[in-house]
């Protein structure tokens, strides 16, 4: 009896070993026939930002009419209630679309007697339909706000984005509330900026 059950147990045994061996066989010709794919060499390029303001209004953004500084306005005789408008266009050089922001920049030195608290500025859309470079009033869109120059330097504007290749065009609109007789003969100088960043 006892040789009966160990022969049956040699042969269970002798099963279980040839199972396990077909197993491990079966593995081994499955991993023969994995595969893989690749992608190689994947290259990313950034977007560049290059914001340029066009000379000329009337003409178009090629290269001989686009700067990155141009000589800002000089004005005269600014009294109570006075105003005045700049205007500017903007060129988005980059390959991509850009958000926009606007600063004054200014030393303290070229401002003693403190006129960037009594001048205002707002910044306004504009759509120059016929590319006259002049701004008539229905081509005036949204203001992108009105504050002191101060306030400029310190908040500043924002003014939406530029797509790249796409030129927008702002009126910068100076004005005054009360300027007091103290401050005749005053002088101020200020720089502004338009600063663009990738979207």
């Amino acid at each position: 009896m006892f040789k009966k059950i160990n022969k049956k147990m040699h042969a269970s045994a002798g099963v279980l070993v040839l199972v396990l061996l077909l197993c491990s066989f079966a593995g081994v010709a499955y991993a023969a026939f994995v595969d893989k794919g690749q992608v190689l060499g994947s290259t990313f390029s950034v977007g560049s930002a290059d914001l340029k303001l066009l000379r000329d209004l009337s003409l178009g953004a090629d290269g001989a009419n686009l700067a990155d500084e141009i000589q800002g306005p000089s004005f005269s005789n600014i009294s109570s209630n006075w105003t005045a408008d700049y205007l500017v266009k903007l060129y988005n050089n980059g390959s991509s679309r850009v958000t926009v922001t606007t600063n004054s920049d200014y030393l303290t030195a070229n401002d003693p007697d403190e006129l960037r608290q009594l001048i205002y500025v707002e910044i306004i859309e504009w759509n120059d339909a016929n590319s006259d470079g002049t701004a008539d009033e229905t081509e005036l869109g949204v203001s992108y706000g009105r504050d002191t120059i101060v306030k400029w330097k310190t908040q500043g504007f924002s003014l939406g984005s530029i797509d790249a290749g796409a030129v927008k065009g702002l009126v910068v609109r100076f004005s005054t509330g009360t300027v007091s007789d103290t401050k005749q003969g005053a002088v101020g100088i200020f720089d502004f900026e338009f600063n663009s960043i990738g979207e």
